[in-house]
């Protein structure tokens, strides 16, 4: 499961194409600003196993987001020789590891984006996830003198979550990360939770979204959650969580938080001051 992503395709829901793009924006755009390319250029997302890459011509390299097996330090930029390889095992701690090049990798835009939407079969190198004797190209970049070696981003246990309501039902719980969830959705299992059982019509739902369906336990809507849904949405992670959220893997154990909006802002932007500490 390792496919061309960057920071996806926003603005199309109203054709039922949810944004996608990296699971953990916030490690992709580590990695673009440790190897010297803007933030959202494209890069390869592994998910919890990773794989071989050979280079052909010298490059500057960086591994970003989850901690993996790997031939090369993670959170560091590094020059790689042609006939070099990198190699990336599996995930440690975490689920999703970023392989970002200098240029970007270079494949066809859909609707603005190299993002892979797996669902729909959009972008990336054919709509799919790579698989052994892939090539690809990539765009020419600025050689950069390296940037050293980064702290990891900020993670936690904890996901805050907005709320039209107490959301103490949720908040009171702890839940586990179901085998079943994807890049879609986070399914989580725990105490089941009241619903709404009135008619609902179907309305646009947005990422982060938390659903709670017919059996109680609530769905984390994620970068390709479908663009409309019926059940009741009772919270919303916030934004600066979103990257956490992409590093949760099978059985991991979550508990929620309800925040208020400026709390929310103000998580944001001391996220956004890390992230931009690094230029």
């Amino acid at each position: 499961m390792t496919t061309v992503q960057d920071l996806g395709r926003p603005g199309y829901a109203h054709l039922g194409i949810s944004t996608s793009g990296a699971a953990d924006a916030l490690s992709l755009r580590a990695g673009n600003l440790l190897v010297g390319n803007a933030e959202g250029a494209a890069a390869l997302e592994m998910t919890l196993a990773g794989g071989t890459f050979e280079f052909e011509s010298r490059a500057i390299v960086a591994l970003t987001g989850a901690d993996f097996e790997a031939s090369i330090p993670m959170w560091t930029a590094a020059w790689v020789r042609p006939g070099a390889q990198v190699r990336c095992g599996h995930a440690r701690l975490g689920a999703r590891c970023y392989l970002c090049v200098n240029g970007g990798i270079d494949v066809p835009l859909v609707l603005g984006s190299a993002s892979t939407h797996l669902l729909t079969g959009l972008g990336g190198l054919e709509g799919r996830a790579l698989k052994r004797g892939d090539i690809l190209q990539t765009m020419w970049g600025r050689p950069i003198g390296l940037r050293g070696t980064l702290s990891p981003a900020p993670a936690s246990t904890i996901i805050h979550v907005t709320a039209p309501i107490n959301a103490h039902a949720l908040c009171s719980a702890a839940w586990e990360v179901q085998e079943d969830s994807d890049r879609m959705g986070l399914r989580l299992r725990g105490p089941a939770l009241d619903r709404h059982t009135g008619h609902m019509l179907t309305e646009g739902v947005p990422l982060g979204a938390v659903q709670v369906p017919p059996d109680g336990q609530p769905i984390i809507l994620f970068v390709e959650h479908q663009t409309t849904g019926g059940y009741p949405k009772i919270a919303n992670v916030i934004s600066a969580d979103f990257h956490a959220v992409g590093q949760l893997r099978p059985r991991d154990r979550v508990r929620f938080e309800q925040v208020s909006i400026d709390a929310a802002l103000t998580l944001l932007e001391a996220q956004e001051e890390w992230l931009h500490s690094l230029v």
